[in-house]
C-alpha cells in the first residue's frame, strides 16, 4: 500500500517504522512545516492516510482527505463531537474511515475485558469501579475515557465519569498520573469492604499502537463506512 502520514511526532515516526516493515511504502508525509502539501494532486495515488496531530486539527485533515476519496485513520482524539459530520463525509464520498481512541491491539483486547468485567460486577453494588491512569500527555487519556464509558454503559448506578477524587457514588473516578517516559498504564479497580479486583495494561512502548494503525490502513482499504477497531481484529 502507498500511505500517507499526517502527524510525524514520536507516533507517526514509529507507524513509519512499522509501515514499512510489513511492507508498504509512505508516499507523503505531513506534518507543521508542510501543511500546505496536503493537497488533492498529493493525495491522487494515496491507499490511506493516517492522521495522529492534535484536536484542533483533526477534524479538517480527516475531512479534507475523504473528501477525496482517501480513508482515513485516525487515532487523533478530543474532536470526537464532530465523528458524525466525518461519517457523513466518508459516506457521501464512498470512502472508509476508522477512529479510535487506541489502536494498540492488547489495549482493545484490554477494552474488551473492561467490558465483560463490567457486566459480571454489575449485580455485585459493593464494589466500587474506579480508573487509575500513569502517561504522559492527556487528562484524561482518549484510553481512559473509552475505558470509562464502556463501564458507564454496563453501570447504571454510575451516572458519569470525572477527572478528580469523588466521594460521590453516582460518579466513577479517573485518576491521572502524568510521567515522562510513559506510554501508557491503565488499572481498572473494583474495591470492597473485603476484596479488590483490578485488570491492568501496560505499554512497554509505541510498537503496538503503531502496529495497530497500521493493521487498521491495511483494513481500511478497498472499504466504504465507518469501522472500529473491533472490526479490524474480529473481536
Amino acid at each position: 500500500m502507498n500511505l500517507a502520514l499526517i502527524g510525524y511526532g514520536k507516533m507517526g515516526k514509529a507507524i513509519h517504522e512499522q509501515a514499512l516493515k510489513r511492507g508498504h511504502n509512505i508516499g507523503l508525509i505531513i506534518d507543521l512545516q508542510n501543511k500546505h502539501e496536503l493537497t488533492a494532486e498529493n493525495l491522487k495515488n494515496v491507499d490511506a492516510v493516517i492522521e495522529f496531530t492534535t484536536p484542533e486539527t483533526a477534524f479538517d485533515n480527516v475531512c479534507f482527505c475523504l473528501s477525496h476519496g482517501v480513508p482515513v485513520i485516525c487515532g487523533s482524539t478530543g474532536w470526537l463531537t464532530k465523528l458524525d459530520e466525518a461519517k457523513k463525509t466518508a459516506d457521501q464520498h464512498n470512502t472508509g474511515l476508522i477512529v479510535a481512541s487506541n489502536f494498540s491491539v492488547g489495549v482493545n483486547l484490554f477494552f474488551e475485558l473492561n467490558k465483560k468485567l463490567a457486566e459480571l460486577m454489575q449485580r455485585h453494588q459493593e464494589y466500587h469501579p474506579e480508573l487509575l491512569e500513569v502517561q504522559k500527555l492527556d487528562s484524561p487519556s482518549g484510553t481512559a475515557i473509552s475505558l470509562a464509558e464502556h463501564i458507564l454503559e454496563r453501570i447504571p448506578d454510575k451516572k458519569n465519569w470525572v477527572n478528580h477524587p469523588s466521594n460521590n457514588k453516582d460518579e466513577l473516578v479517573i485518576l491521572s498520573e502524568r510521567k515522562d517516559p510513559a506510554p501508557g498504564t491503565h488499572h481498572v479497580k473494583y474495591t470492597s469492604a473485603i476484596d479488590d479486583i483490578e485488570i491492568i495494561h501496560t505499554a512497554h512502548n509505541r510498537t503496538g499502537f503503531a502496529l495497530g494503525a497500521v493493521l487498521a490502513a491495511e483494513f481500511i482499504k478497498g472499504k466504504k463506512g465507518f469501522f472500529s477497531m473491533k472490526d479490524v481484529l474480529g473481536i
